[in-house]
């Protein structure tokens, strides 16, 4: 695929506008300046909290774009108007589990023949690296700590921790440079890839407290995963991933591969910051 050419403003549409972090992606576009394209699903119907987020995106110079899965024309003919194509479409089992949907935009994009970027929805774990993922998958979470702690495993594994807003910043920054073209971005900010252990000493140190510890093994955390319900299998399983394996963590990642480093002028939020958002 092509680049965008240097100093034409980037035409973007953002699928899944509504979601957890589709929202917060549309707000990056616009602050970086792109021309924003939201696609606006009739499915929504009068779900009136998508339908009010909708209508303040355009408030904030967004244009709204009409088109349905179910229509295929009418995903071409949305995916014609711009340059770049984001996916936020939820992956997410106890939400609305959409990403087999994509692929239809996939075909849209390539019968357009016009779009330049796809990035699609893989805002998680890199799912080339999980093959052996147990199934069937979770978003990232977020953790609050309190006067007793589980950690899992020994609490020695690095895991990344990043800010939704952050995420969605490093997105809006990578849709003109032509240092990201076909590549997968890391968002690994150094200051934020922590252990359990390094977690809770951070929070210990705010609060004052030291905190009641209790160490989970691997075979104890999936003892009864075969009889919960597939949300909590789903989850489950990537909590697995991340903090016995250290899938976030357990590869090479270059400097021009990295968001904070290619876009140092992201002052991304240090994990101290936001566990002070709890006191």
């Amino acid at each position: 695929m092509g680049g965008i050419k240097s100093g034409e403003k980037t035409r973007v549409l953002v699928v899944g506008a509504t979601g957890y972090l589709g929202k917060r992606i549309v707000r990056a576009c616009l602050a970086e300046g792109h021309e924003t394209y939201v696609l606006q699903r009739p499915e929504i119907g009068l779900d009136i909290e998508k339908v009010q987020l909708l209508f303040s995106f355009k408030k904030l110079g967004a244009r709204l774009v009409e088109a349905s899965f179910s229509d295929h024309q009418s995903l071409v003919s949305a995916v014609k108007l711009v340059d770049v194509v984001v996916s936020a479409m939820s992956g997410v089992h106890f939400r609305s589990h959409n990403i087999l949907v994509q692929l239809k935009l996939v075909e849209a994009i390539i019968e357009a023949g016009n779009v330049k970027r796809f990035l699609p929805s893989e805002f998680g774990m890199d799912p080339p690296r999980m093959g052996h993922a147990l199934p069937p998958g979770r978003e990232t979470f977020d953790q609050k700590m309190e006067k007793k702690a589980n950690i899992y495993g020994d609490g020695n594994v690095k895991v990344v921790f990043a800010d939704e807003d952050d995420i969605a910043k490093y997105t809006a920054k990578t849709l003109d440079d032509p240092r990201t073209v076909n590549k997968t971005v890391y968002i690994r900010p150094q200051d934020n890839v922590l252990t359990q252990n390094e977690l809770v000493k951070i929070w210990e140190k705010l609060t004052g407290n030291e905190l009641e510890k209790t160490n989970i093994a691997a075979k104890d955390f999936l003892a009864n995963i075969e009889h919960m319900e597939i949300p909590h299998q789903a989850g489950i399983g990537h909590f697995y991933h991340i903090f016995y394996e250290g899938c976030l963590t357990d590869h090479k990642v270059g400097e021009d591969e990295e968001a904070s480093s290619l876009y140092p002028d992201v002052k991304y939020k240090r994990m101290d910051d936001y566990l002070r958002m709890f006191l």
